[in-house]
């Protein structure tokens, strides 16, 4: 796992930085999206004005609220998934990325 962002909360949008190796965006936004369908994203991710993603919220199993994230973008060989979780100081978010497993159908 690595921590590829950095975020805090601003009124209901989260607001920060994504650093990896090939990406440095530093003006991110995550907002809560508009979406009427059950399963679509309930945030849009921003960078720079574009659009870059999505994130849907999701509950762990000890019961902590986080935000599923995925980042695309056709200079991406894959898109890139991640989860925000809130800081133990309550108000900064970090963004962690982990590599998929592979299945053992592939």
């Amino acid at each position: 796992m690595a921590t590829i962002g950095t975020f805090t909360l601003q009124g209901n949008a989260y607001k920060g930085a994504i650093t990896t190796l090939a990406l440095q965006l530093k003006t991110v936004q995550i907002t809560p999206g508009d979406s009427t369908n059950q399963n679509g994203p309930s945030h849009r991710v921003f960078a720079d004005g574009t659009e870059i993603g999505a994130a849907w919220t999701k509950q762990s199993n000890e019961g902590r609220a986080y935000l599923s994230v995925k980042l695309d973008d056709p200079s991406f060989s894959a898109p890139i998934f991640a989860n925000l979780f809130a800081d133990e100081d309550g108000h900064s978010h970090s963004l962690i990325w982990s590599r998929t497993r592979r299945s053992n159908r592939e």
